[in-house]
């Protein structure tokens, strides 16, 4: 009976979770939609779209070890709820701002640092949380639910933020946000998130901050999967700034995309992930993480190049319009292929007194050199030919992958491929 009952509030939580990150999430799209195309359309600089890029991205780097910490020795719950009523605030104080003086560069990077900030830590904390949330059976499920809301919400918010964009003021744009983020505080509130654990993080005994952050990267290095996941992240997140910098200026700058048209680029890439979601929602458990991931890196890789061709060849706008987007409909699909294996079985390997500390490093690795790559990209962008600082970024993104998860590495971490089929293979050392 008990266990029925913990089953039917996992699917609670299933559905609680998915509600609430498609309204959180379309409020947040919808906002930065706007802000990006105001920012854009006032300046004219890749430079300074790429300032508010490194506002998202900077305080989350310097903030997410400490993030861990917190997230693995307090309350998950309580940290989910304060993050998102400080976002709830911190759009209620732009919001403040657009009516006394009008909006400037200087508050919009401060709001953007706000939001990073609480960003930071309620996505680790529901990251470390889904184990607690759902039982075994259902993590895929949960993660691809979790990523299906985020899709929807993607999809509906860049068009309606391209229909809107013009036609009414910033005002509701930021409206729309705060009042999306309150909804989702009173959903989050419901939830448990210690269901499926016996942890309770508030009366452990705490750590000192510096050793527990030194114990985390301790179990990090112990496991052989995590290691290799942080270089990638590391590497590939630098690479991929080049496509996060130049997307929006080839499109907007060079291409003179209009906002709608911009908008429903954008929603094609949630429309890939949303298919890709969908289908791991109702498959089985990916055997090969790993190879499953560099497949689709590697599909990134040839799509972020695909899109300097109109800035090569010409074609008619309304063909340039449908090309971008298949490729962000392909983008969205392989970022799906790249994290739901991976994010998976990182959620059943990991002990659930590290998973705040781990992920929050993993998110620091990730993010580490992608506030360089935007200030490095944005320079490239309005100096250099856009088409050529493209190419080579997606060559060399290409090439990290192809040689941090070289066929040695991939067999290391899933030794049974060596034996698949009768194909034999050399020892592979233990060493990367």
């Amino acid at each position: 009976m008990k266990n029925s009952l913990k089953v039917k509030k996992a699917t609670y939580h299933l559905w609680t979770l998915t509600v609430s990150k498609m309204i959180s999430t379309f409020g947040a799209q919808v906002y930065a939609f706007a802000i990006s195309f105001y920012i854009l359309q006032a300046t004219g600089s890749a430079a300074s779209f790429a300032a508010n890029l490194i506002c998202n991205i900077l305080p989350r780097t310097i903030a997410a070890p400490f993030a861990g910490y917190i997230v693995d020795n307090y309350s998950r719950k309580k940290i989910v709820i304060f993050s998102q009523i400080a976002s709830s605030l911190a759009i209620a104080g732009l919001l403040i701002v657009s009516f006394k003086t009008g909006l400037s560069l200087s508050a919009i990077y401060t709001t953007s640092c706000i939001l990073s900030l609480t960003s930071i830590f309620s996505g680790v904390a529901f990251s470390s949380s889904i184990t607690g949330l759902v039982d075994q059976d259902r993590i895929q499920k949960a993660m691809s639910l979790n990523q299906m809301s985020i899709s929807f919400a993607s999809i509906g918010s860049p068009a309606i933020g391209g229909l809107l964009y013009g036609t009414v003021s910033m005002s509701t744009f930021l409206f729309v946000y705060m009042a999306a983020s309150s909804i989702a505080v009173i959903l989050e509130s419901t939830m448990n998130f210690n269901l499926f654990t016996s942890k309770n993080t508030e009366d452990d005994e705490k750590e000192p901050i510096w050793e527990s952050m030194k114990s985390g990267i301790d179990y990090i290095k112990t496991q052989s999967l995590l290691m290799i996941v942080l270089w990638i992240a590391l590497l590939i997140n630098f690479f991929f700034g080049a496509y996060q910098v130049g997307y929006s200026f080839i499109l907007i700058e060079k291409l003179k995309m209009t906002s709608q048209q911009f908008g429903l680029t954008e929603g094609a890439f949630a429309a890939g992930m949303l298919l890709l979601s969908i289908y791991y929602t109702v498959r089985k458990e990916v055997r090969y993480p790993l190879l499953v991931s560099k497949w689709g890196i590697l599909g990134m890789g040839v799509i972020m190049m695909a899109i300097s061709m109109p800035l090569m060849l010409k074609f008619p706008h309304h063909i340039i319009f449908a090309y971008y987007m298949v490729l962000q409909l392909g983008l969205g699909a392989m970022d799906m292929t790249t994290n739901t294996p991976i994010m998976v079985i990182l959620q059943k390997q990991i002990d659930d007194r590290f998973k705040g500390r781990v992920f929050s490093i993993l998110e620091t690795m990730a993010m580490a050199l992608m506030p360089i790559g935007m200030v490095l990209f944005g320079f490239l962008y309005d100096v250099f030919p856009a088409q050529w600082t493209i190419i080579v970024s997606s060559l060399l993104f290409i090439g990290v992958i192809l040689v941090l998860a070289r066929p040695s590495v991939i067999r290391r971490i899933h030794p049974e491929l060596s034996s698949k089929k009768g194909v034999k293979v050399k020892k592979v050392p233990s060493s990367v």
